[in-house]
């Protein structure tokens, strides 16, 4: 187990408001984070997404660094665009 992970089981343990809002917060990181990891697999910089999607670098930024209230739509367009696909499963 690593440090973050350590970290964040005792914070979980031991703030209930840390936790309570861990997995919503969680989900909206790991949304950016493969959005940033896709772009960068694909080669392309913020602003060459940016470009093909019509928008701003910072329109760009902002979906990879406060991934929140994006919607689905505009996530297939960023896939599209990386030649890739958005795949949703309800579990």
């Amino acid at each position: 187990m690593s440090d973050l992970q350590k970290y964040i089981g005792n914070r979980r343990s031991a703030d209930a408001d840390f936790d309570k809002n861990f997995e919503e917060g969680y989900q909206s990181f790991k949304i950016g984070a493969l959005l940033r990891q896709a772009r960068e697999a694909s080669g392309l910089t913020q602003e060459e997404i940016a470009i093909r999607l019509h928008t701003k670098k910072s329109a760009i930024s902002r979906m990879e660094n406060h991934s929140e209230d994006i919607k689905l739509s505009t996530l297939e367009k960023f896939a599209s665009v990386l030649g890739r696909k958005i795949e949703v499963s309800i579990v």
